[in-house]
């Protein structure tokens, strides 16, 4: 019976587990591949396992790229607010309207998001002459993150 009954609390912890670790799985996205978009902040979602940075694109002018006749969106899933807010990218920090970059790693179907590969620059409301770089913003995520 005790067997029996050690069993069954095995397969209900395993059960209750496999969501965590299908949760943190980042193989929906092609980790191989790295690209860079520039954008226009629309909103920062804190939140306890991952935040994201939504955002409209613009080109290295500030200009919007267009989409199927309207305005690109996309997103990127970042850590933890708590692990962000460590590197001051905070509600406040990132407020609408901010000019961002970041380096991403694309979904694998292609569809307009992406998980943070190490690169958050912000550049404030107006977009610098030649675009949101390095050298002409702030950078708020390094390689190390």
């Amino acid at each position: 019976m005790i067997m029996k009954n050690l069993f069954f609390a095995f397969v209900v912890a395993a059960v209750m587990a496999a969501p965590v670790y299908a949760h943190h799985s980042f193989a929906m996205y092609d980790q191989t591949v790295t690209k860079t978009l520039s954008g226009k902040l629309t909103r920062y979602v804190p939140g306890a396992n991952h935040a994201q940075l939504l955002f409209v694109v613009v080109d290295n002018d500030g200009n919007v790229v267009m989409k199927d006749g309207k305005p690109m969106q996309f997103g990127v899933e970042t850590g933890s607010a708590i692990a962000m807010a460590r590197n001051n990218v905070t509600v406040k920090t990132m407020a609408e309207g901010t000019f961002i970059t970041v380096r991403f790693y694309p979904l694998r179907d292609g569809r307009d998001f992406g998980a943070l590969a190490g690169m958050l620059i912000t550049c404030g409301k107006a977009m610098p002459h030649g675009g949101c770089t390095e050298q002409t913003g702030q950078r708020m995520i390094g390689d190390s993150f």
